[in-house]
C-alpha cells in the first residue's frame, strides 16, 4: 500500500465519524470502539493531536488504552471529550483519579483529572475548535502531569 494511499485511508477513517457524531454520538462511539479504536491505536501514540490514555476500568479493573485527541497545555493535557462526559473511559479516569497518557512517542503519568465544559473551546488551536464546533463538542477534560515516565 502507498503512502498516499495510506493517508486517505487514515484520512476518511477519522473524518467520517465527524460527520456524524452530532447527531448520533452513541451510534458512532460503538463503531469507534469496535473498529476506529482498533485502527488508530497502531499510531496514535505517534502522532501529534492524539494519544493512547491507558485507564483501568472502575467495575472489572481491567485496564484499557483508549485512542484520544490530546493537546498540551501549559499544566499538562486537554482531552477534547467528543461523545460527551458520560463516556466509559472519562468515567474510569475520573474515579480512578489518574491515568496514563503516551503522545508522541512520550509516556506521562498523569492525575487531578477534571472535566470543564467550554462552548468556546479556547484552549484549543483554532483548526480544532471548528472541527470540535462541528461535532457539537464543548466539553474537555484537564489532567495535569504528575510524572515523565519515558
Amino acid at each position: 500500500m502507498s503512502i498516499i494511499t495510506a493517508v486517505a485511508l487514515l484520512l476518511a477513517i477519522l473524518l467520517t465519524p465527524i460527520l456524524l457524531i452530532r447527531f448520533r454520538k452513541r451510534w458512532v462511539a460503538a463503531f469507534n470502539l469496535a473498529v476506529t479504536n482498533r485502527v488508530t491505536s497502531r499510531f496514535a501514540a505517534r502522532l501529534p493531536g492524539f494519544g493512547i490514555l491507558t485507564h483501568v476500568g472502575r467495575k472489572s479493573g481491567r485496564v484499557y488504552g483508549t485512542p484520544v485527541n490530546v493537546f498540551r497545555a501549559p499544566e499538562g493535557f486537554l482531552i477534547a471529550l467528543t461523545y460527551g462526559r458520560e463516556s466509559e473511559w472519562v468515567r474510569n479516569v475520573l474515579a480512578a483519579g489518574a491515568g496514563q497518557l503516551e503522545t508522541r512517542g512520550v509516556q506521562y503519568q498523569l492525575s487531578s483529572p477534571a472535566t470543564v465544559h467550554d462552548p468556546t473551546r479556547r484552549r484549543f488551536p483554532i483548526p480544532v475548535r471548528i472541527v470540535l464546533r462541528l461535532i457539537g463538542a464543548n466539553d474537555f477534560m484537564r489532567l495535569s502531569i504528575s510524572q515523565l515516565l519515558r
